[in-house]
């Protein structure tokens, strides 16, 4: 069901068919148009390339990382539209859904776009916990 508000103001909008339960975190699909922004595999090393201790702070970090590069085209985290999450241990995510969910809303706030998360063997970066791909979608 569109958000026909939404539509007329050029925003992305949450696709959820009528009947189908509240995702939680996430929504079922989204719909934009626009500019299409791509972020490749974000991960959550600082500018010297140093990754925070535990899976939390890399999601944290990870996340302003995306922010900053979407910044770069002039978006901002309402402009998200999608995220793929590669986690290299999807028992510690699951055990550590109440930090990563604050960190995630202090980050991007309430905007919870289409998402998926992947359990991957390692990441390119050893160091790393967790890798993030970002498409966001700038109204023109």
């Amino acid at each position: 069901m569109l958000d026909k508000n939404k539509s007329l103001s050029g925003e992305p909008q949450v696709l959820r068919p009528e009947g189908w339960p509240q995702p939680k975190g996430y929504s079922d699909g989204m719909s934009a148009k626009g500019r299409v922004i791509v972020t490749g595999g974000v991960v959550g090393w600082d500018q010297h390339g140093k990754f925070p201790e535990g899976l939390g702070a890399q999601t944290k970090k990870t996340l302003e990382n995306i922010v900053a590069i979407i910044a770069e085209a002039g978006a901002e985290p309402k402009h998200i539209v999608r995220l793929t999450w590669y986690v290299t241990d999807i028992e510690n995510y699951l055990s550590l859904q109440r930090e990563i969910g604050a960190a995630y809303r202090e980050v991007i706030g309430k905007h919870f776009p289409a998402m998926a998360v992947v359990q991957v063997v390692r990441l390119v970066e050893k160091a790393a916990l967790v890798e993030i791909e970002a498409t966001a979608v700038l109204p023109e």
